[in-house]
């Protein structure tokens, strides 16, 4: 059966492959569109092993919420280049990851990636991913997912830059509105810029404490001028110097970025949207992703590589 341009653009559309491939696929199956597709997908499968080696530490974080947002999951999936991270294809699959994440019973992400995918029950997610490298042409990783639930109030998000940093915060409230709506998100969005390692104090470590005071007392005993102040000034100068990097590292004893004084707290800003709205308000915890954080990520000339692909 003769291959015709239009099979080819309907095979293109269809699996988003590259031209010179959908005319492969259909000469290797005589012109059996599903046929076509499956060879495809077979092909797809075997490049993705080849590309399984290249750092893939771009891409975007997502934001999936169900049950009137009260349940919610933030994903990370990772490409080779900024490039593909902006492409529609590539945004919708992670969408679908993330709508498959909300759900899911698995405690890790190994066991995410043997669920059968529900966009199509013949493969797994993995086989589902391997299906997207073939077609977008770069490494692809499901790197991590984090679900969160809260009954007694709901989940707020914020996705930054287009999927650069994504986040999550469980708020417990027994008003839901407008107001109460706002200042989570603004929580969400101060997460997001301010990156706090915990939420409040009372989740701090004692051994990081410890390691902490260790560090300042060395740091001080190293000065010529501070090690010679006496034993109390340098207990109270380690922690003051303790609670200014608590501040800092704590997100509700964080400085609120929009505060017109300057100096109101993110504990101080909730409790003042609480006390206008007649309500009950607890920030219980947060989730944040940066995309290809502790990642390495390879430094390539763009141009030089397109030129590399065109001249191959």
């Amino acid at each position: 059966m003769a291959v015709t341009a239009g099979m080819v653009k309907e095979l293109r559309e269809t699996t988003g492959a590259g031209i010179m491939d959908c005319k492969k696929a259909l000469a290797a199956t005589e012109g059996n569109m599903d046929a076509a597709i499956d060879w495809l997908r077979e092909k797809g499968l075997a490049s993705a092993q080849k590309k399984a080696g290249r750092i893939a530490a771009e891409g975007i974080v997502a934001t999936c919420l169900v049950n009137d947002d009260k349940k919610a999951v933030v994903v990370e999936v990772n490409a080779e280049t900024d490039f593909v991270a902006k492409n529609a294809k590539f945004q919708s699959f992670v969408a679908d990851v993330a709508a498959q994440a909300v759900k899911t019973g698995a405690a890790d992400i190994d066991a995410f990636m043997a669920e059968t995918w529900e966009k199509d029950s013949s493969m797994t997610v993995k086989e589902a991913l391997a299906a997207q490298i073939a077609v977008i042409g770069e490494n692809m990783n499901i790197r991590r997912f984090q679900q969160m639930e809260e009954e007694n109030g709901f989940i707020a998000s914020y996705i930054h830059a287009g999927g650069k940093i994504g986040v999550l915060v469980d708020v417990e409230t027994d008003v839901i509105n407008d107001d109460v709506r706002e200042m989570a998100k603004n929580i969400a969005m101060q997460t997001a810029a301010l990156k706090p390692l915990y939420t409040s104090d009372k989740e701090v470590d004692a051994d990081y404490i410890e390691k902490e005071k260790a560090i300042l007392l060395a740091q001080i005993q190293n000065d010529p001028k501070e090690s010679q102040k006496p034993e109390k000034v340098i207990e109270g100068m380690i922690k003051g110097r303790i609670n200014k990097e608590l501040k800092e590292i704590c997100l509700l004893d964080q400085v609120y970025v929009k505060a017109e004084d300057g100096k109101q707290s993110v504990a101080a800003y909730v409790a003042q949207v609480a006390k206008a709205n007649s309500a009950n308000i607890t920030i219980k915890g947060f989730v944040r992703f940066e995309t290809g954080e502790g990642m390495e990520k390879k430094n390539e000339d763009f141009a030089a590589e397109v030129a590399k692909q065109m001249n191959a």
